[in-house]
């Protein structure tokens, strides 16, 4: 799924087409997959399950900036943004960071090797699981949103619309909201310039999935 009017991104195997969903779509379309979401994680994948999932590989290069993916990796839905250099500079103001709950992202809900500010390898591109921390609703990508709607004073993000939660566009979330922790961020690296492999840890890591506080 995708939430811009940007050309599709397309996955980089074929076979692939299962796991990732690059429809054009709106942040309404997305509230659809916050309330479908608790259906659908009845599966509620055990530590075995997410152990024996297989990487993802996605082509980066057809994500424009701005623009949101969103595919599936152990049966959960995963966030690719791509950010622009005028997104990534507000994400070290001190009066943004004032607001968040973990802004050094201090709790476990990352590999060591995506703990920074940007929460991610690459500065542009981040990548995270899509669940609410507080009760697994699939958070809505509003990157620009009106100051009245759907969180008076949020500058952008994520937001939970089944209980208000607040995340901003490194995924970090804001104090005074039901969420406990960040999203977190799964396995991933870049193999090549084009593409990004999501369920994997780059060469020398051995970030365990099942390690963070939740999800």
């Amino acid at each position: 799924m995708t939430d811009s009017i940007a050309p599709e991104a397309a996955p980089a195997h074929p076979a692939r087409r299962d796991f990732l969903y690059l429809m054009t779509g709106s942040v309404a379309a997305v509230g659809v997959a916050a309330v479908a979401w608790p259906f659908i994680d009845q599966m509620n994948p055990d530590a075995a399950t997410i152990a024996a999932a297989g990487p993802v590989d996605i082509d980066i290069s057809q994500i424009q900036p701005g623009q949101r993916i969103v595919t599936l990796w152990a049966s959960r839905p995963v966030f690719v943004v791509r950010r622009p250099p005028e997104a990534l500079k507000g994400l070290q103001d001190p009066k943004l960071t004032a607001q968040l709950r973990d802004p050094d992202s201090d709790n476990l809900q990352q590999p060591e090797y995506a703990k920074n500010w940007h929460r991610s390898i690459k500065e542009e591109f981040l990548v995270v699981v899509g669940i609410c921390t507080h009760l697994g609703c699939v958070p809505l990508f509003d990157p620009n949103p009106d100051p009245s709607n759907p969180a008076p004073n949020w500058p952008g993000g994520f937001f939970c619309p089944c209980h208000g939660s607040k995340y901003d566009l490194s995924a970090r979330v804001f104090q005074g909201v039901p969420a406990p922790y960040n999203l977190p961020v799964p396995p991933n690296f870049f193999p090549d310039e084009k593409t990004l492999r999501v369920g994997q840890n780059p060469p020398g890591q051995t970030f365990d999935f099942n390690s963070i506080l939740q999800v």
